[in-house]
């Protein structure tokens, strides 16, 4: 998640947040830089090409439901005192809805995978997405090796991996989208010969 800085609350974060430049995330009084801002550009543009082909995606397929498409623009509040900044998430809650700031209902996130935030998008994040109510869709896309791997919500409560890395499509049935898998990572160099997962 980047370097911490100082222990702050909930309301100093926010006030804080509004006059930076770049964006934070908040875990229990702790800030962090969202993302690497030390990676290389072409690392960030691959992020913002599939970041921004799901989220368009998304919008097509939603036009006309009571469900939205948000970006990475967005905070998503997880907890009391824990804020995140999804790469896309859909939410169908009439509160989130009429929110300008905070959301808080996510039925679906999506995060895009790098070298510098795997760890923490397949680990802590995840670990704090769960315990959502509303969630009952996660998807990491890892645009270099063109993993897709979805965790769904069971009936159980309890989250069951799909990998669809190498499927024509990703079926989001929560909010009854299905997504191709060459839209997603439409606009992307060919990988690299030794990327694609078993080469």
């Amino acid at each position: 998640m980047g370097n911490a800085q100082p222990v702050m609350s909930l309301a100093d974060f926010l006030v804080w947040e509004e006059t930076q430049p770049e964006r934070h995330e908040f875990v229990r009084g702790e800030v962090f830089v969202r993302g690497d801002v030390s990676a290389m550009v072409g690392a960030r543009r691959v992020h913002g090409i599939v970041s921004l082909n799901i989220a368009a995606g998304l919008k097509s397929l939603l036009r006309g439901s009571r469900c939205q498409v948000f970006t990475e623009s967005m905070q998503l509040k997880v907890a009391d005192d824990v804020l995140f900044y999804p790469d896309v998430f859909v939410t169908c809650d009439p509160a989130d809805l009429r929110t300008d700031v905070l959301f808080r209902a996510p039925t679906v996130v999506v995060e895009v995978l790098s070298d510098s935030t795997q760890s923490c998008d397949r680990g802590q994040k995840f670990t704090w997405y769960r315990r959502l109510p509303s969630l009952r869709e996660y998807l990491l896309v890892d645009p270099d090796t063109r993993e897709l791997q979805l965790f769904r919500r069971g009936v159980d409560g309890l989250f069951t991996l799909h990998d669809l890395t190498g499927m024509p499509q990703v079926d989001l049935a929560s909010i009854g989208c299905s997504l191709p898998a060459d839209e997603i990572f439409d606009r992307l160099d060919p990988p690299v010969q030794g990327t694609l997962p078993g080469v």
